[in-house]
Protein backbone atom coordinates (compact mmCIF):
# COMPACT_ATOMS: atom_id res chain seq x y z
CA UNK A 1 0.00 0.00 0.00
CA UNK A 2 1.19 3.50 -0.81
CA UNK A 3 0.20 6.54 1.21
CA UNK A 4 0.76 9.68 -0.84
CA UNK A 5 0.86 13.09 0.77
CA UNK A 6 0.08 15.37 -2.17
CA UNK A 7 0.51 19.12 -1.87
CA UNK A 8 -0.18 21.55 -4.70
CA UNK A 9 1.83 24.68 -3.86
CA UNK A 10 1.40 26.36 -7.24
CA UNK A 11 -1.46 28.00 -9.08
CA UNK A 12 -0.02 28.38 -12.58
CA UNK A 13 -1.03 25.01 -14.02
CA UNK A 14 -4.26 23.14 -13.29
CA UNK A 15 -3.76 19.82 -11.54
CA UNK A 16 -6.77 17.68 -12.44
CA UNK A 17 -8.33 14.74 -10.65
CA UNK A 18 -7.09 12.52 -13.49
CA UNK A 19 -3.53 13.71 -12.88
CA UNK A 20 -3.90 13.06 -9.14
CA UNK A 21 -5.08 9.54 -9.91
CA UNK A 22 -2.17 9.04 -12.33
CA UNK A 23 0.37 10.07 -9.67
CA UNK A 24 -1.10 7.53 -7.25
CA UNK A 25 -1.36 4.79 -9.90
CA UNK A 26 2.24 5.33 -11.03
CA UNK A 27 3.60 5.24 -7.47
CA UNK A 28 1.73 2.01 -6.77
CA UNK A 29 2.77 0.46 -10.10
CA UNK A 30 6.45 1.22 -9.49
CA UNK A 31 6.23 -0.35 -6.03
CA UNK A 32 4.61 -3.48 -7.52
CA UNK A 33 7.08 -3.66 -10.40
CA UNK A 34 10.00 -3.39 -7.98
CA UNK A 35 8.43 -6.04 -5.71
CA UNK A 36 8.56 -3.80 -2.66
CA UNK A 37 7.16 -5.72 0.27
CA UNK A 38 6.38 -2.78 2.53
CA UNK A 39 3.83 -0.02 2.84
CA UNK A 40 5.36 3.28 1.78
CA UNK A 41 4.68 6.92 2.49
CA UNK A 42 5.64 9.31 -0.30
CA UNK A 43 5.39 13.07 -0.28
CA UNK A 44 4.63 14.64 -3.67
CA UNK A 45 4.81 18.42 -3.92
CA UNK A 46 3.71 20.30 -7.01
CA UNK A 47 5.39 23.64 -7.46
CA UNK A 48 6.39 26.19 -10.10
CA UNK A 49 9.70 26.99 -11.79
CA UNK A 50 10.68 29.68 -9.32
CA UNK A 51 10.20 27.47 -6.27
CA UNK A 52 11.90 24.40 -7.77
CA UNK A 53 14.82 26.59 -8.80
CA UNK A 54 15.23 27.72 -5.18
CA UNK A 55 15.08 24.11 -3.93
CA UNK A 56 17.54 22.98 -6.61
CA UNK A 57 19.96 25.74 -5.62
CA UNK A 58 19.66 25.05 -1.90
CA UNK A 59 19.83 21.25 -2.08
CA UNK A 60 22.08 20.62 -5.08
CA UNK A 61 23.92 23.91 -5.62
CA UNK A 62 22.41 24.22 -9.11
CA UNK A 63 20.84 27.64 -9.75
CA UNK A 64 18.27 26.66 -12.36
CA UNK A 65 14.76 25.31 -12.60
CA UNK A 66 14.34 21.62 -13.31
CA UNK A 67 11.37 19.35 -13.96
CA UNK A 68 11.56 17.04 -10.94
CA UNK A 69 13.62 16.52 -7.82
CA UNK A 70 13.81 13.37 -5.71
CA UNK A 71 14.84 13.17 -2.09
CA UNK A 72 15.13 9.51 -1.04
CA UNK A 73 15.04 8.60 2.63
CA UNK A 74 16.43 5.06 2.23
CA UNK A 75 19.57 3.51 0.85
CA UNK A 76 19.40 0.47 -1.39
CA UNK A 77 22.02 -1.94 -2.64
CA UNK A 78 22.44 -2.78 -6.32
CA UNK A 79 19.59 -5.30 -6.12
CA UNK A 80 16.99 -2.63 -5.42
CA UNK A 81 13.88 -2.53 -3.30
CA UNK A 82 13.56 -6.16 -2.36
CA UNK A 83 16.89 -6.08 -0.50
CA UNK A 84 16.53 -2.70 1.18
CA UNK A 85 16.97 -2.44 4.90
CA UNK A 86 14.43 -0.10 6.36
CA UNK A 87 12.56 0.78 9.49
CA UNK A 88 8.88 1.52 9.40
CA UNK A 89 7.42 4.58 11.07
CA UNK A 90 4.24 2.95 12.29
CA UNK A 91 2.82 0.93 9.41
CA UNK A 92 4.63 2.85 6.67
CA UNK A 93 8.20 3.25 5.49
CA UNK A 94 8.89 6.88 4.63
CA UNK A 95 10.28 6.45 1.13
CA UNK A 96 11.02 10.10 0.36
CA UNK A 97 9.92 13.28 -1.34
CA UNK A 98 9.12 14.09 -4.96
CA UNK A 99 8.96 17.72 -6.12
CA UNK A 100 7.51 18.39 -9.59
CA UNK A 101 7.49 21.74 -11.38
CA UNK A 102 4.09 21.85 -13.04
CA UNK A 103 5.26 24.77 -15.19
CA UNK A 104 8.20 22.75 -16.52
CA UNK A 105 6.00 19.67 -16.95
CA UNK A 106 3.56 21.71 -19.07
CA UNK A 107 6.43 23.14 -21.15
CA UNK A 108 7.94 19.69 -21.73
CA UNK A 109 4.60 18.11 -22.60
CA UNK A 110 4.02 20.79 -25.24
CA UNK A 111 7.51 20.49 -26.70
CA UNK A 112 7.34 16.67 -26.77
CA UNK A 113 3.81 16.60 -28.21
CA UNK A 114 2.01 14.70 -25.48
CA UNK A 115 -0.41 15.45 -22.66
CA UNK A 116 0.42 17.10 -19.37
CA UNK A 117 -0.98 14.02 -17.63
CA UNK A 118 1.51 11.82 -19.46
CA UNK A 119 4.40 14.13 -18.54
CA UNK A 120 3.43 14.22 -14.86
CA UNK A 121 3.11 10.42 -14.87
CA UNK A 122 6.54 10.08 -16.49
CA UNK A 123 8.15 12.46 -13.98
CA UNK A 124 6.51 10.57 -11.13
CA UNK A 125 7.80 7.20 -12.42
CA UNK A 126 11.27 8.66 -12.92
CA UNK A 127 11.34 10.13 -9.43
CA UNK A 128 9.95 6.98 -7.81
CA UNK A 129 12.83 5.00 -9.29
CA UNK A 130 15.25 7.51 -7.76
CA UNK A 131 13.52 7.04 -4.39
CA UNK A 132 14.11 3.31 -4.78
CA UNK A 133 17.83 3.75 -5.36
CA UNK A 134 18.16 3.97 -9.14
CA UNK A 135 20.38 6.61 -10.71
CA UNK A 136 21.38 7.70 -14.19
CA UNK A 137 23.74 10.62 -13.63
CA UNK A 138 26.98 9.82 -15.48
CA UNK A 139 25.78 6.21 -15.82
CA UNK A 140 24.65 5.08 -19.28
CA UNK A 141 23.63 1.63 -18.03
CA UNK A 142 21.66 3.18 -15.16
CA UNK A 143 19.90 5.48 -17.60
CA UNK A 144 18.99 2.56 -19.85
CA UNK A 145 17.63 0.60 -16.88
CA UNK A 146 15.57 3.53 -15.65
CA UNK A 147 14.16 4.16 -19.14
CA UNK A 148 13.10 0.54 -19.51
CA UNK A 149 11.45 0.51 -16.09
CA UNK A 150 9.66 3.84 -16.69
CA UNK A 151 8.40 2.63 -20.05
CA UNK A 152 7.15 -0.64 -18.57
CA UNK A 153 5.22 1.07 -15.77
CA UNK A 154 3.64 3.69 -18.03
CA UNK A 155 2.76 1.07 -20.63
CA UNK A 156 1.18 -1.17 -17.97
CA UNK A 157 -1.08 1.72 -16.96
CA UNK A 158 -1.97 2.65 -20.55
CA UNK A 159 -0.39 6.07 -20.19
CA UNK A 160 0.67 6.92 -23.70
CA UNK A 161 2.10 9.88 -25.57
CA UNK A 162 -0.93 10.14 -27.83
CA UNK A 163 -4.37 8.90 -26.85
CA UNK A 164 -5.55 6.21 -29.21
CA UNK A 165 -2.12 5.45 -30.62
CA UNK A 166 -0.01 2.46 -29.72
CA UNK A 167 2.43 3.26 -26.94
CA UNK A 168 5.92 3.39 -28.36
CA UNK A 169 7.91 5.29 -25.75
CA UNK A 170 11.59 5.67 -26.47
CA UNK A 171 14.17 6.93 -24.02
CA UNK A 172 16.92 8.87 -25.65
Amino acid sequence: MVDIILENEQDKVEFTEDAKRAVRDVCEAVMREEECDFNAEISVTLTDNEAIRAINKEQRGIDSATDVLSFPMLEFDENGCADASYEADGDYVILGDIVISMERAKEQAASLGHSLLREVAFLTAHSMLHLLGYDHVDDAEGEKTMCEKQDKVLFSLGITRDIGEKYEEKCE
